[in-house]
């Protein structure tokens, strides 16, 4: 009697292997951009194990010795950062490998020529992406017995901000509100305080302190923003026509306030009381105040949330 046999199933196919689990490409002083995740096979080059330098922001602690033994912390200040990432550039001949060597190098050791930074983008797979501004120090030097099909740079990167930060602007937007007369004092002239925009909640989700770009839109003629979650404050006072601006740059280098013509107006400040304070993370209790406000008169806040890691 013939056996019955059963027909076999063929055997699951292996998992398809996680791609894209991480992206990060670096964009140029010139605009250019360069991925550095691959595809390997489209570029000719990948980035290899061996990351560094992209976790928390270093620090250094500040101390003054006490007499009866240890020390008091006195400050903590944020150090520059240094990325360490490993790249393997290859070529099927040794003109193809040239060419896409020095296309690279050139990409990154320009931030010495044009004394501007490069910006590292590192993108997770759920759609988040932080930023980080750097300059090239080392890596393009060549090895011993490379250079000929392939290269192993380990790149060094010096980023003076020690946090990375968001790569969409936030945008806050306060606006004048004419107020309607009411109609018990019609005939009569209605007067509306021109001191305008009030109280308002801002809220910084990020990992640290972030320094807004503020742009005030006339009519004005003095300007008070106000951190109560701070006790800090400064002032502006300067006669802003309807349709020009002042923008103020808290989170630059070196702060700056430039007028309507680019014309500095550091001295239209309130100081010495004057602070240009940042955004904390979490909520920040914030109040504007514009003298002499109009229609058209606008308070824009632009800042990037700030973090420790990539």
């Amino acid at each position: 009697m013939p056996l019955s046999i059963g027909v076999i199933p063929p055997p699951p196919p292996p998992p398809a292997p996680q791609i894209d689990v991480v992206r990060a490409n670096w964009v140029a002083p010139d605009g250019t951009a360069w991925e550095l995740m691959g595809p390997h096979e489209q570029f000719g080059w990948l980035t290899t194990p061996g990351i560094a330098g992209w976790g928390a922001a270093p620090i250094t602690i500040v101390t003054d010795p006490l007499a009866r033994g240890g020390v008091e912390v006195r400050h903590i200040r944020t150090e520059p950062r240094r990325i360490t990432w490993p790249l393997n550039v290859y070529g099927a001949t040794h003109t193809q490998f040239l060419a896409r060597y020095r296309n690279l190098m050139r990409a990154f050791t320009q931030t010495s020529r044009f004394r501007r930074p490069g910006v590292l983008t590192v993108r997770r797979p759920t759609g988040q992406a932080r930023s980080i501004e750097g300059y090239y120090e080392d890596g393009f030097g060549g090895e011993g017995g490379e250079n000929a099909w392939h290269a192993n740079p380990v790149l060094t990167l010096f980023c003076p901000d020690g946090y990375w930060r968001d790569t969409v602007v936030e945008r806050v937007t306060r606006a004048y509100g004419s107020e309607t007369a009411t109609p018990y004092l019609d005939p009569y002239i209605t007067v509306s305080s021109s001191q305008v925009l009030g109280q308002t909640t801002i809220t910084n989700s990020g990992d640290v302190d972030t320094w807004p770009v503020w742009t005030i839109t006339g009519p004005t003629t003095a300007v008070t923003a106000t951190s109560n979650t701070l006790d800090a404050s400064w002032t502006i006072t300067f006669n802003l026509d309807a349709g020009e601006t002042i923008t103020v740059d808290t989170g630059s280098v070196r702060p700056t306030i430039r007028g309507p013509a680019g014309e500095n107006l550091s001295g239209a400040l309130d100081w010495p009381d004057a602070v240009l304070w940042p955004l904390v993370p979490g909520a920040n209790d914030v109040g504007l105040l514009m003298e002499g406000a109009g229609e058209g008169s606008v308070i824009e806040l632009a800042f990037y949330r700030r973090y420790e890691t990539a």
